[in-house]
This record gives structure tokens, C-alpha cells and sequence, in this order.
């Protein structure tokens, strides 16, 4: 397990270089994106249309925040992680169509976006759930919000963050899932304990 620390954009070999277990901690533009703008993103893209930011090679944060306006500008309150597992039919073709080398969230994700991992060199970098105001205090500016006609927690909010994490990565470009061998660490002491059990 390493200690890594990226400045973003990141690149496919960066993303590749890194290992289930290793400690990550973020420099620069984060963009949020929940269930509403991947399905926008993906109808603009389908339909030729401009995007607002460009997130290849950048962090895909899987984040409804909580924000408040300070004049004309937006200020954070709290920033904490959405279940991952809500973009699962998604982000296989966010990751082909649009790109994004890292993805950040909770709960990890399923076969089918960990193949799209391997295949275009991404990973999934886990943040602890219940720590939004620690990741609030991680960003120093709110850089832009677009598509706030989708409502605050499902915009897309440009976030400017200095060493964001501690970051899990929890699924490599290789293959390898922490979420995957806690499954089946949990069905082999299930077993275990049905049979001390007689069940």
C-alpha cells in the first residue's frame, strides 16, 4: 500500500499506476456529477452539444454538496460522498464517451464499471461517508456550478481542492475490487459460522 499524492488533470498512466489499498489525496479541479448530470452529459453528447467542463483525465466526484451563496459567490458546507452504486448502468459509458480517470465515491461499483476500468484506465477512489465537512474544508474555492436547473445537489459544481482525501482506492485499472474481496471474505465466515452452527 502506497501514499500517493496527484495533481490533477490525471494522467492514464497515473491512474493505471495506482493500487487497491493505496492512500490518495487530491490537487486541483474536482467536478460533481450525481445520477441527473451523467444522463445529461451523455444526452449532450449523443446529440453533438458542447459540454460545460471537460472532464476527461479529470476526478469524477460522486457528490450532491451543500452550498451556500456569500454575495455572488458560492461558499461549501458540507460535501460528503453519494452511493456510487446509484451511477452502476452509467458509468461504462461515461468513462467511453466522455472520460474521467478518477471516480470518487461510496460503496464502490459493480463488474460492469470495473471492466470499463480496466479497459479505458481509470479507478475508483473511496471517500469515508459522514465526513462532508471534512471534504468541505478540503476545497479552497467553488470554481463555477453548471446545470443548476437540475437542483443544487445534482448540478455540476467545479470545486478547486488542496490534498482532497484521504482517498481509498478501492478498484484498480487492473481488475482488483476491495469491495469485491470483502464480499467474498464474508461469504467464506458465513459458511464458517453456519457450520460451527449445525445450520
Amino acid at each position: 500500500m502506497a501514499e500517493v499524492h496527484l495533481r490533477l488533470p490525471a494522467s492514464e498512466e497515473q491512474a493505471r499506476g495506482l493500487r487497491a489499498g493505496d492512500i490518495v489525496f487530491l490537487t486541483g479541479l474536482l467536478f460533481t456529477a450525481r445520477d441527473e448530470a451523467h444522463l445529461r452529459a451523455l444526452e449532450y453528447r449523443r446529440e453533438g452539444k458542447e459540454l460545460p467542463v471537460r472532464f476527461t483525465d479529470g476526478a469524477l466526484y460522486h457528490c450532491g454538496p451543500i452550498m451556500k451563496k456569500e454575495g455572488e459567490r458560492w461558499a461549501i458546507v458540507a460535501a460528503g460522498p453519494t452511493t456510487s452504486g446509484r451511477m452502476n448502468s452509467l458509468e461504462p459509458e461515461f468513462l467511453e464517451k466522455i472520460g474521467a480517470r478518477l471516480i470518487i465515491g461510496k460503496g464502490g461499483m459493480n463488474k460492469g464499471v470495473g471492466e470499463a476500468m480496466k479497459k479505458h484506465g481509470a479507478a475508483y477512489l473511496a471517500f469515508t461517508g459522514g465526513a462532508a465537512v471534512l471534504a468541505a474544508r478540503r476545497v479552497r474555492e467553488v470554481r463555477g456550478v453548471h446545470w443548476l436547473d437540475l437542483g443544487m445537489p445534482e448540478a455540476v459544481w467545479v470545486l478547486d481542492a488542496e490534498e482532497f482525501g484521504p482517498l481509498t482506492v478501492g478498484m484498480d485499472a487492473s481488475g482488483a475490487s476491495l469491495f469485491e474481496d470483502v464480499s467474498r471474505q464474508v461469504e467464506r465466515n458465513t459458511a464458517e459460522v453456519r457450520k460451527k452452527l449445525g445450520l
